[in-house]
């Protein structure tokens, strides 16, 4: 929210940028709407042929969102679908609950890596509100 305040206060104060600026004034004006275990799934099996699995990990009181690199096709992998459909829906409703679906799904459709074999992808979330509940 403090995000599109500032930006809201910087195309206010200056009309070339409000000219120029299509794009953020129609994103301001439409918030994206909530990032869905479907439209996540959907994303994963595009990019990368797999659906991997999908963590919340605290680390130094920082909230990092994971991208494992266990897949819910391998035989090994602990979940079967429906309760890995549910564990990635209570996860993205915590990155919805901070306001950061957008970022994620920008996250997951440009990133140049992809997960390997004891390396995960990690991205720091970062909310202006609502990340101390989550930082025990």
């Amino acid at each position: 929210m403090l995000k599109v305040c500032r930006a809201l206060q910087q195309l206010s104060s200056n009309p070339c940028l409000l000219g120029r600026d299509l794009y953020l004034r129609t994103a301001l004006q439409r918030p994206d709407p909530p990032l869905s275990a479907d439209e996540v799934i959907a994303c994963l099996r595009r990019r990368w042929k797999a659906t991997y699995d999908i963590q919340l990990v605290v680390r130094r009181r920082r909230l990092y969102l994971q991208v494992m690199w266990a897949y819910l096709e391998q035989q090994s992998f602990p979940m079967n679908e429906p309760t890995y459909y549910k564990h990635l829906s209570e996860v993205l409703a915590v990155v919805n609950r901070l306001g950061l679906g957008s970022e994620v799904r920008s996250w997951l459709e440009t990133t140049n890596s992809r997960p390997r074999l004891g390396k995960a992808l990690s991205l720091q979330l970062q909310a202006d509100e609502g990340l101390e509940e989550f930082l025990v």
